[in-house]
């Protein structure tokens, strides 16, 4: 027995009303990630579904990401769907980049973070090296409201590459709370008006000691709320956000589920790097795939940690990533076919149906 293709077919129709090639491919290129566990397309052709040569799958992939049209605001719902999350939403923004050869692969992204992980809502591939822009954040903050509502983000969390006057004017403007990361000479203005760097204001602190500085300073020309603390060797933790916050260490830490993300997309996954592609356009089509493939071995591994009782670590973490342990579930499911568990394969054909 082997698994029934035809019913992710018809789940992913019931949720992404998409055209039936288009859904076709999508299943297969599923399939083969799950197998092969890399993006990289010589690989993916030699494990695609179907009677098709490996030559013609290859060429199959390339014309995918090259032409086809994906509705990404219907696959941002369906990430956060699969999740079954409501209300509010965490959110953290960040960019990954590596070399292919020469080249410079420049990613920023946004998601939503969930159970210490972030997944994957709105992204760009930038068509540059180094920093993002405010242009860049912008449209990426406005993709989300546009999908999801300004009402319904908690927080922003971003690390130091994401502060500046215009960008925390456009958050301001639509009443999105934040927590940035501060460099440590940012200029900010003392208790006594004075000009100095941010890292003076938190010189007298212990080591991972957190310091809320209950007044609003002036930064940039707006009053903007600090706390900070030192972490030792010269290195000073600083925030900076819209509004007081009692605890703004503890909403800082929840970033960390984007290196999280960006860990199992690249080398802990689906081996994002082993890529050739460089286009923006094809990358973006790409991380598509990958943001329906990632969520679905995460809703699948939160089902396995419920049947296997896993029992947290000393750390408060389970033994194996809730992600891994879907990923590896996955994995089985598609290429032990002597001994097909068809009672697992129905049960995460049902959790991708969201039901």
């Amino acid at each position: 027995m082997t698994p029934d293709i035809r019913s992710i077919e018809q789940t992913l129709i019931e949720n992404l009303p998409w055209n039936k090639a288009r859904i076709k491919f999508v299943t297969r290129f599923l399939l083969a990630l799950f197998t092969a566990q890399t993006v990289n397309l010589s690989r993916l052709a030699t494990v695609f579904a179907g009677r098709a040569k490996e030559d013609s799958n290859y060429k199959k992939l390339q014309r995918f990401l090259r032409n086809f049209e994906l509705p990404y605001a219907q696959l941002s719902q369906f990430v956060v769907k699969l999740l079954g999350i409501e209300g509010t939403y965490t959110l953290a923004l960040d960019r990954t980049n590596w070399k292919v050869g020469a080249a410079d692969v420049n990613i920023l992204m946004l998601s939503i973070v969930y159970r210490g992980i972030g997944f994957p809502v709105v992204w760009l591939a930038l068509p540059k090296t180094g920093n993002s822009d405010t242009n860049e954040r912008e449209t990426v903050i406005e993709i989300f409201i546009d999908l999801f509502g300004a009402q319904n983000i908690q927080c922003l969390l971003g690390d130091r590459e994401f502060v500046g006057k215009r960008w925390f004017r456009f958050l301001r403007q639509h009443r999105i709370k934040f927590q940035m990361r501060l460099k440590k000479d940012t200029l900010v203005r003392n208790a006594r008006g004075k000009l100095v760097h941010a890292w003076r204001l938190f010189a007298s602190t212990r080591v991972n000691r957190m310091l809320v500085i209950s007044e609003a300073r002036q930064m940039w020309g707006m009053e903007l709320f600090l706390s900070g603390c030192y972490l030792g060797e010269g290195e000073y933790l600083i925030l900076v956000s819209a509004d007081s916050s009692s605890e703004p260490a503890a909403e800082y830490k929840k970033r960390w589920g984007i290196e999280t993300l960006f860990g199992a997309l690249k080398s802990r996954g689906f081996n994002l790097e082993d890529t050739h592609l460089k286009e923006p356009e094809r990358l973006s089509r790409l991380l598509a795939l990958l943001a329906i493939a990632f969520t679905w071995a995460f809703v699948v591994g939160k089902w396995q940690a419920i049947v296997k009782e896993l029992k947290l670590k000393n750390h408060g973490y389970p033994p194996k990533s809730i992600f891994r342990l879907g990923l590896n579930m996955l994995c089985r499911l598609v290429t032990n076919l002597e001994h097909f568990d068809l009672v697992g394969w129905r049960k995460v054909i049902k959790l991708l149906s969201c039901s």
